[in-house]
C-alpha cells in the first residue's frame, strides 16, 4: 500500500509537470524526504502566508467543495520552499511574492489582497502568459548547456522558472496531496492536457476533471 501511495504521488508530479510546462521544483526531493538545511523559514511572514492562501484560492477556488485555502496552501508553500527548494529557488519565490503585488498595483492600482475576485483572476491570467513566455526564453537560453550535460551524463540545474509557475505548481501539488483535495475534490484530468493557472471555473465545477 505504501508503494502504491508513493507511485500515486509520483504520477501526480508527472501530471502537474505536463500541465504547468515544466518539472515540479522540489517535487522529487519531497518524495524522498527533504530538508535543505537553509534558513529556517526562508523569510516568510504571516502576511506572506495569507497572500499565498488567496493566490492559491484564485487558482483553485471553492465551489461546492473546498478550495486551496481550505487546504492551508500558504503554509504548505512555506514548508516546501523552506525544506525542498535550493537557495536560488527560494530567492526566486520570495522575490516573486513582491513582484506579484507590484504587478497587481500596476494593473489594478491596489494590492492583491484588496482586489476583487475578478481582478485577482485577471492578474493571474496575465501572469500565466508572462510565465509561459519567460520559461520559453529560459529554456531556449539553456538548451545548449542542457544538451551538453545530457551528453556527458551529468545533472543539469538551470535557473528557476517564473515565480508564478512556482506558485502554481505548489498550489496544485499541495492541494491534491492534502486531505481536502484527495477526499473532497480530486478528479482526474486527461493527460496530456492544458492547465490554465487562473481558469474561471464554473459554479459547481471542480478543479480536476474526469
Amino acid at each position: 500500500m505504501k508503494g502504491d501511495h508513493y507511485m500515486d504521488r509520483r504520477e501526480l508530479l508527472k501530471t502537474i509537470a505536463l500541465l504547468t510546462g515544466g518539472v515540479v521544483i522540489g517535487g522529487e526531493v519531497f518524495l524522498t524526504g527533504c530538508k535543505t538545511g537553509l534558513k529556517e523559514d526562508a523569510g516568510f511572514s504571516a502576511a506572506h502566508i495569507a497572500l499565498l492562501d488567496e493566490i492559491g484560492e484564485t487558482i483553485i477556488p471553492a465551489t461546492n467543495t473546498p478550495g486551496a485555502k481550505a487546504a492551508m496552501i500558504g503554509e504548505f508553500m512555506k514548508v516546501m520552499v523552506t525544506d525542498c527548494y535550493t537557495a536560488k529557488e527560494q530567492q526566486a519565490f520570495m522575490e516573486g511574492i513582491t513582484a506579484l503585488d507590484e504587478a497587481c498595483q500596476k494593473m489594478h492600482n491596489r494590492n492583491f489582497m484588496d482586489c476583487s475576485a475578478e481582478q485577482r483572476h485577471g492578474l493571474l491570467v496575465s501572469l500565466e502568459k508572462e510565465a509561459k513566455e519567460f520559461n520559453q526564453r529560459k529554456d531556449n537560453a539553456e538548451k545548449a548547456k542542457r544538451e551538453a550535460a545530457e551528453a556527458a551524463k551529468i545533472e543539469f540545474t538551470g535557473e528557476p522558472p517564473h515565480y508564478y509557475t512556482l506558485m502554481k505548481q505548489l498550489t496544485l501539488w499541495g492541494f491534491f496531496t492534502s486531505k481536502t483535495g484527495m477526499t473532497e475534490t480530486l478528479r482526474h484530468i486527461p493527460v496530456p492536457g492544458k492547465y490554465d493557472g487562473a481558469y474561471p471555473y464554473a459554479k459547481g465545477d471542480k478543479a480536476w476533471a474526469e
